[in-house]
C-alpha cells in the first residue's frame, strides 16, 4: 500500500524512491510484523486469559506426556490471532497490492487462519476436545488448496512444471495433474506445522527459519540477472514474495518472544494452519515445491513418524516411537524441553543452508 501512496511522489521528494527497492520494503515488513506482535501481544494474552481461552493438556492414554505438560495448563491459546493480524498488516503496508501473488497469499493465510480459529473456538469455549472434526477441518483446507490452484492453473501465471533440486534443467509438466499436486502441497504443509506446534517455540522457529529462506529464494526468482546467474526458474511476480516471507520471519520472532520456553501464550490452530498453508503456498508459487522436503525437513520428519508409528502398530502391532509425534518421542527419553526446541532449530538451519545450496549444485 505504501508503495502506491508514497513511490509515484518521488519527483517531489527523491526519499520516496526508496520504495522501488523490494530488499527495504521487505526489512520493513519484518520490522513492522515484529512490532505489531510484541505490542499485541500481551493485550492478545491478558485478553485470552481473561476469557478462559487456556491450553488444558490431554490426560487420557497419555499420562506420561501430561506429567510434562502439565504446567502448561492455564497458559492461554489461540494466539494465532497475533500471527495473522502481523502477517496481513505488515504485508498489506509493504508489498505491492497490485502483484496477483501478494494477494493469494493473504487470502490462504486468512482463509487458513479462519478455519484454524472455529476449530479453536469449537475445542476452548464449546469444551469440545476434538474441535472441528477431522472431515471439517480437511474441507476447509482442501476448498483454499483447491482454489489456489484452480487460479494457478486458469491463468498460467507460473506455469505447471516441476523442477527438480541438484539436478540441471530437470523439468517434468504436470499438465493437469498440477492442480491435485498444489493441493497436497498445501494441506500436507498446513496439518505438518499443525503436528509439530507441541513445544514451547518449536513450530513457530522453524517457520521463521524456512520463511527467511523462501525470501531468499523468492528474491533471486524474482531477479533477471541472479536468476539468469543461477539458471533457476524467473518469475518476475514472485520477487515481491519475499516481502511477505520477510513478514512471516518478523512475526515469527515477534511471537517466539511470548511463545519462547516457558510459554507465555501458544499458536493454536489459529495460527498453525495459516502459517503450515504460507510455507506450503510458497514453495508452489517460487516452483520449489519438491526443495520443500529440504527446508522443512523438521516437519516432514515430524508426519513421517507419525505415518511410521501407524502403520507399525497396524500391522506388527508394535511402536516404533515411545510416542509420536517425533518431537514427543525425545520428551519421553527425557530430553528437556528448551533442548529438543533449540536442537530442531539447529537441524532446521542447516536444512536451510543445504536449501540455498541447491540453488548453486546444479
Amino acid at each position: 500500500m505504501l508503495y502506491q501512496l508514497l513511490y509515484p511522489l518521488k519527483d517531489l521528494w527523491f526519499g520516496f524512491n526508496v520504495f522501488q527497492y523490494i530488499t527495504f520494503r521487505a526489512a520493513m515488513a519484518s520490522i513492522t510484523a515484529f512490532l505489531i506482535s510484541v505490542i499485541l501481544g500481551p493485550f492478545i494474552i491478558k485478553k485470552l486469559a481473561y476469557l478462559k481461552v487456556c491450553e488444558m493438556p490431554r490426560r487420557e492414554h497419555v499420562e506420561n506426556l501430561y506429567e510434562l505438560h502439565k504446567h502448561k495448563e492455564g497458559t492461554p491459546t489461540m494466539g494465532g490471532i497475533i500471527i495473522i493480524a502481523s502477517v496481513i498488516l505488515s504485508t498489506i503496508l509493504w508489498a505491492r497490492l497490485d502483484n496477483p501473488l501478494i494477494i493469494l497469499a493473504l487470502i490462504t493465510v486468512l482463509w487458513l487462519g479462519i478455519v484454524g480459529f472455529i476449530d479453536d473456538y469449537i475445542k476452548l469455549i464449546k469444551i469440545r476436545s476434538l474441535g472441528l472434526s477431522t472431515a471439517a477441518k480437511f474441507t476447509g483446507q482442501i476448498i483454499i488448496g483447491a482454489g489456489v490452484a484452480l487460479y494457478l492453473y486458469s491463468s498460467g501465471i507460473i506455469g505447471t512444471e516441476l523442477y527438480v533440486p541438484f539436478v540441471k534443467n530437470a523439468v517434468c509438466n504436470l499438465g493437469i495433474l498440477y492442480i491435485p499436486f498444489v493441493m497436497l502441497v498445501i494441506v500436507a504443509t498446513s496439518n505438518a506445522v499443525n503436528l509439530t506446534d507441541g513445544l514451547d517455540g518449536l513450530a513457530v522457529g522453524c517457520v521463521s527459519i524456512i520463511a527467511l529462506t523462501y525470501g531468499v529464494i523468492s528474491y533471486a526468482t524474482g531477479h533477471i540477472n541472479i536468476s539468469g546467474y543461477l539458471n533457476i526458474y524467473f518469475l518476475p511476480l514472485s520477487g515481491e514474495l519475499t516481502v511477505f516471507c520477510a513478514a512471516i520471519a518478523g512475526c515469527g520472532l515477534g511471537f517466539l518472544w511470548f511463545n519462547s520456553y516457558p510459554a507465555s501464550i501458544f499458536m493454536g490452530d489459529t495460527g498453525s494452519l495459516p502459517l503450515g498453508g504460507a510455507i506450503g503456498l510458497m514453495s508452489v508459487l517460487i516452483k520449489k515445491e519438491i526443495l520443500l522436503f529440504i527446508v522443512g525437513g523438521i516437519f516432514m520428519a515430524e508426519v513421517l513418524s507419525v505415518l511410521i508409528q501407524m502403520l507399525s502398530f497396524k500391522f506388527f502391532k508394535r511402536r516404533v516411537f515411545r510416542m509420536a509425534p517425533f518431537h514427543h518421542h525425545l520428551q519421553l527419553i527425557r530430553w528437556d524441553e528448551p533442548k529438543i526446541t533449540v536442537r530442531l532449530w539447529i537441524v532446521a538451519i542447516i536444512l536451510a543452508l543445504l536449501a540455498l545450496a541447491t540453488l548453486k549444485l546444479r
